[in-house]
């Protein structure tokens, strides 16, 4: 069974999770550090404005679930934390290194196509193109509840399909095809209305030449 988290614990772990491959001799990272990790300007989405105390009282619930360790330093008064969620002895989460760095950019920026977690794991895991995305992940993609990863209705003007995790809930697949489906209405009612305003510019000057001509003398 899949553990639900708040947005603020997804982050936390995706940023734990990424600096574990990307910066392992930072790793476990204190609370400074995974503060500023979690509010990076790049390479998240939503931007986030956490406080210290904010991710701080987050490690902790985190860390009651087991899903995150906290190594509490006594003689300085610093903690430093690392994941739990996956691949340690704790967790029933058992990743590959292309399933880790999927979930990892899941949780760090929602919902992406296999175009663009190819064009986002370079430093996490090296997909020799968007197929390989896909196939990574197919034995943890389903469409019930207990999915760890579900596959979005393709919305208008993308050629793929997103994933999502449902580490925060499971996805309501249907709002977002409902949503695919207004935005596809949306842009095609946009399509209708500025070939209307293109045939009434015309029709304008049609006249208006017309009626330039009916002015000149014989």
């Amino acid at each position: 069974m899949l553990p639900t988290l708040t947005d603020i614990e997804a982050r936390i772990l995706g940023c734990l999770m990424e600096k574990s491959v990307t910066t392992p001799d930072q790793y476990p990272l204190t609370l400074n550090a995974l503060t500023n990790a979690a509010n990076q300007k790049s390479a998240r989405d939503p931007v986030m404005s956490l406080k210290p105390a904010e991710v701080q009282r987050a490690c902790r619930a985190l860390g009651q679930r087991s899903l995150l360790h906290i190594e509490e330093n006594f003689r300085n008064g610093t903690e430093k934390y690392k994941q739990r969620l996956c691949n340690t002895q704790f967790a029933d989460l058992k990743l590959d290194r292309a399933e880790f760095a999927v979930l990892t950019l899941l949780l760090l920026r929602g919902a992406q196509t296999p175009g663009e977690l190819r064009a986002r794991s370079g430093r996490l895991h090296d997909f020799a193109d968007n197929a390989a995305v896909t196939a990574a992940v197919a034995e943890r993609v389903g469409e019930d509840d207990s999915a760890l990863l579900v596959e979005l209705p393709r919305t208008p003007g993308r050629k793929e399909a997103e994933l999502m995790h449902q580490l925060c809930g499971p996805v309501d697949r249907s709002a977002h095809a409902e949503k695919a489906a207004a935005n596809r209405s949306g842009s095609a009612a946009t399509a209708r209305v500025a070939e209307l305003e293109a045939r009434v510019q015309a029709l304008e000057a049609e006249n208006a030449a017309l009626r330039q001509r009916l002015r000149e003398p014989n």
